[in-house]
C-alpha cells in the first residue's frame, strides 16, 4: 500500500485516495462546489505526497490530515470571502463594507493594571491585527512563547473586575 510513495504515480495515488477525499468533503459539511472542493483536495493530496517522508510514519494518516486541514482553511477563505459580498435582487454582487478594524482597546481596558508592554501587546494583537508569528519574531521569542503571552494577557484581563464589569 505505501509502495508508491518516492514514484512519479501519483495519479495511482489520486486514485486510490479519491474516496477519502469525498468522505472528507462529506465530514466538514460541504454540500455545494463539491468540484471546487475535490480539486482543493487533490491538490493537498499531491502536497501531502511531494513532503512525506516515510521514517516517520504511515501516509494514509498523514494523507488525511493534510487533505482535512486544506479543506477547513478554503472554508475559511470562502467565509471571509462571502461575508463581503452578498448578491442583490438584480442578480449582481454588492460589495458590503468591510468590517471596520478598531482603532484604539476599549476604554475599559484603561482600568484594568497592565504593564506597558502588556498594553503594547493587546494593541498589536487586536487594534494593529499583526499576527502571532509576526509578533514571536518582532520580540524575539518562538511562535509557543507569543502563544503563551498571548494567553497570559487574556487570562488577566479575563481575571479583572473591569471585564467582568464592562458594558
Amino acid at each position: 500500500m505505501e509502495d508508491f510513495i518516492g514514484t512519479d504515480k501519483f495519479k495511482e495515488v489520486e486514485e486510490q485516495y479519491a474516496p477519502m477525499i469525498s468522505a472528507l468533503i462529506r465530514k466538514v459539511n460541504i454540500y455545494r462546489d463539491f468540484e471546487l472542493y475535490r480539486q482543493v483536495g487533490k491538490v493537498a493530496l499531491w502536497q501531502a505526497w511531494m513532503r512525506f517522508d516515510g521514517e516517520k510514519g504511515d501516509f494514509t494518516p498523514f494523507a488525511f490530515r493534510t487533505v482535512h486541514g486544506a479543506l477547513l482553511d478554503e472554508l475559511a477563505r470562502e467565509g471571509k470571502y462571502a461575508k463581503l459580498f452578498i448578491l442583490s435582487e438584480g442578480g449582481h454582487f454588492d460589495e458590503l463594507e468591510a468590517p471596520l478594524r478598531e482603532e484604539k482597546l476599549p476604554e475599559w481596558i484603561e482600568s484594568i493594571d497592565l504593564k506597558e508592554k502588556e498594553r503594547k501587546l493587546l494593541k498589536e494583537l487586536f487594534v494593529e491585527d499583526k499576527a502571532v508569528k509576526q509578533l514571536a519574531e518582532l520580540y524575539g521569542i518562538s511562535v509557543a512563547g507569543m502563544k503563551k503571552k498571548r494567553a497570559r494577557l487574556l487570562e488577566k484581563i479575563k481575571d479583572s473586575d473591569s471585564f467582568r464589569n464592562r458594558d
